[in-house]
């Protein structure tokens, strides 16, 4: 069984209100043409096809068309796909029927009773269960296994078994993810590897941006990583995962289709910090004809002139990249305990922090059952903007 894993697409995704539609469409592109030239027997996306629950009818058209190309490069392989945390349940579900028609299978959310709907067997080839993301809250205790026991007992021939899952693994590399703290990252609280059961012969996994084997798994559980970077922070390569099983209980064979973003995401200096004079020398000496987008990080004692922006985008005006933002980091002062933020600082914080701090300005002991409900009314937004 040879399987291709992807995940963490992020269609829609703008970069500081520039749009990515063509670097996207060229990724799928590069997609199909994969497809093609491996002939996997199995598309396996897990999670997170857009960016936003919302996704404009733009993003929507793209990514049916780019399905349809999928489809297109290898006809009898089916294609399926589970709804990450940036996904809402319902459009993954709405068109699930006639995606069938062409080997599709779209998988939003968990059935409450009967769910023979995430197993899905490929003839002679192995099972696959695609379980989508969902809040820890609403997890049916034991699923994984439960799912896992049910396909041992129908998998007679000994056939390769795939679990697909979209969360936080504990141990993992989350470099380039946003919103972490000790507990989540990107707003999913960690599993332990054992939490999400044993009997799989490879766990695709999918939510890290990072490809990656998660340590303890003897190379069955892998992030499969963006297929294009989504911040700056992905100093990395990113790809696409081929994986190969001859039968249960084979070690998975795994290797990485590299896929190069027509626009990379650079930041000057790559290594430490510049003044603003230097910053702005860095800026003018980058090259007129490379396509990127240009992030500066700048140490400032105090605060960065006023005009500072609009200097980056003068000395960009003439040249193929696109200045984005000034990441300001402050020299540490013995001061005054009082952090002053930037507002880049501001929106990189996760809303916990916040709290947190604001609880400590008040003389407020921030308890383990305020954050405990703090998160759960967090997690019941996030929820309401995901249908």
């Amino acid at each position: 069984m040879k399987i291709l894993h992807t995940s963490d697409w992020h269609l829609g995704h703008v970069l500081y209100n520039y749009d990515r539609t063509e670097e996207q469409e060229a990724m799928l592109l590069k997609m199909a043409d994969i497809v093609r030239e491996e002939k996997p027997g199995v598309f396996l996306v897990s999670g997170d096809v857009y960016h936003t629950s919302q996704p404009s009818a733009a993003v929507q058209t793209m990514f049916a068309n780019a399905i349809v190309r999928i489809h297109d490069a290898n006809p009898k392989m089916p294609i399926i796909i589970t709804a990450g945390n940036h996904d809402s349940s319902s459009k993954h579900e709405i068109f699930r029927i006639p995606w069938k028609a062409l080997h599709v299978y779209t998988i939003g959310s968990i059935p409450a009773k009967q769910r023979d709907d995430l197993i899905i067997e490929i003839p002679n080839k192995g099972f696959v269960i695609a379980v989508p993301y969902v809040n820890e809250r609403n997890l049916p205790k034991g699923l994984y296994q439960e799912l896992l026991d049910d396909v041992a007992e129908r998998n007679t021939q000994g056939l390769p078994v795939i679990m697909s899952a979209h969360t936080t693994v504990r141990g993992c590399d989350f470099t380039g993810n946003d919103t972490t703290t000790e507990y989540t990252v990107g707003g999913i609280d960690y599993y332990d590897l054992n939490e999400l059961g044993s009997g799989y012969d490879y766990l695709a996994l999918g939510h890290i941006h990072h490809a990656q084997f998660i340590h303890g798994s003897n190379h069955r559980a892998r992030y499969s990583g963006a297929p294009i970077p989504i911040s700056f922070d992905e100093q990395y390569s990113h790809s696409v995962s081929i994986v190969e099983i001859n039968k249960h209980g084979d070690q998975p064979k795994v290797r990485e289709i590299e896929i190069q973003t027509q626009r990379p995401l650079v930041t000057l200096p790559a290594k430490g910090t510049a003044t603003w004079e230097e910053a702005k020398t860095l800026l003018a000496d980058f090259p007129d004809d490379v396509e990127a987008y240009i992030r500066l990080n700048v140490e400032v004692e105090n605060f960065l002139p006023a005009e500072a922006n609009n200097e980056a985008h003068m000395l960009t005006k003439d040249k193929k990249c696109k200045f984005c933002l000034i990441n300001v980091k402050r020299k540490e002062s013995s001061q005054s305990d009082i952090k002053t933020m930037t507002v880049q600082e501001f929106q990189a914080e996760h809303p916990i922090d916040i709290a947190k701090r604001y609880a400590k300005d008040k003389g407020i002991d921030f308890t383990d059952d305020m954050e405990a409900m703090f998160k759960e009314v967090l997690e019941d937004i996030n929820q309401e903007n995901r249908q």
